[in-house]
């Protein structure tokens, strides 16, 4: 990303998260792990907030973290990306918060987001999100039960499951990892939802192989490990083009982007929970 869309971002970000006063004449600004320790401390207390059902003091703690983020660079915690994922986020959190009708569910699930992100920003060697392996996992295995069976109705209730669990941990996987490992993962779920809408017949073997693509996206962007990584190269259905062969190369970058990390001996942010 351009450093000109960066800074456009961090504009767009203050803009949008200011209350009307000076920041720098209320507070000094941050470091980015002091800001990165306040915004988890501050996330983990809006979330408390939201699940009591206090609305006054949830919202009077997001502008505590508006405060926080706009004050803080945490430049070198993180990618642009991971910035621009967690600014997205807490804009996300305040317009929620300022409907003019309450949405329990949807306050929750704001605040449970910006938890995560902040929580992965804070611990990006050991993040909460992690937790979520064994959920994506009972996902794609029945993501496999379904290709087996080729059903392609239980496929896309899978599959839409998955994406649900993925959304709400996608911003903190963006802040703790490198951005080739989101993409691969990205450009597969976007591939496997694809899938039920083919004009064409699909075959058990070739749904088979998508989700051993899942399968492999998964353990590198959780930091899990097998024997024997290496994959074949699915052809891609023509109604899909380039976008399969695509989301193969992600995935296969990805992989070898870690091998090449381990043999370095830089590996520690992808060793298993």
């Amino acid at each position: 990303m351009a450093d000109s869309s960066a800074a456009a971002a961090g504009s767009g970000l203050g803009n949008s998260l200011s209350t009307g006063r000076s920041v720098s004449g209320e507070s000094p600004a941050l470091t980015g792990r002091t800001g990165a320790q306040r915004l988890e401390q501050a996330a983990e207390a809006l979330y408390s907030y939201v699940l009591e059902g206090d609305v006054a003091k949830a919202r009077q703690e997001s502008e505590e973290i508006s405060q926080i983020v706009v004050s803080s660079s945490f430049e070198g915690l993180t990618s642009v990306e991971g910035i621009n994922a967690l600014s997205t986020v807490v804009m996300d959190l305040k317009t929620t918060m300022a409907a003019a009708q309450i949405n329990p569910q949807k306050w929750e699930a704001a605040a449970a987001k910006l938890r995560l992100a902040a929580n992965s920003l804070n611990h990006p060697k050991q993040p909460m999100w992690l937790q979520y392996y064994k959920l994506i996992r009972e996902d794609l295995n029945d993501m496999e039960q379904s290709a087996v069976a080729n059903n392609l109705k239980d496929w896309k209730t899978a599959v839409t499951r998955l994406q649900s669990r993925y959304d709400n941990i996608r911003p903190a996987v963006v802040i703790s990892r490198q951005p080739e490992v989101v993409n691969a993962f990205d450009s597969w779920l976007s591939y496997a939802a694809g899938i039920p809408s083919s004009s064409q017949p699909i075959e058990r073997t070739r749904l088979l192989e998508i989700v051993s693509y899942g399968q492999d996206a998964v353990r590198v962007m959780f930091g899990k490990e097998r024997d024997e990584p290496a994959l074949s190269l699915p052809l891609s259905p023509p109604e899909y083009g380039g976008w399969g062969l695509l989301a193969g190369a992600f995935i296969l970058a990805a992989l070898a982007y870690t091998g090449y990390r381990k043999y370095r001996g830089e590996n520690e942010e992808w060793k298993p929970v």
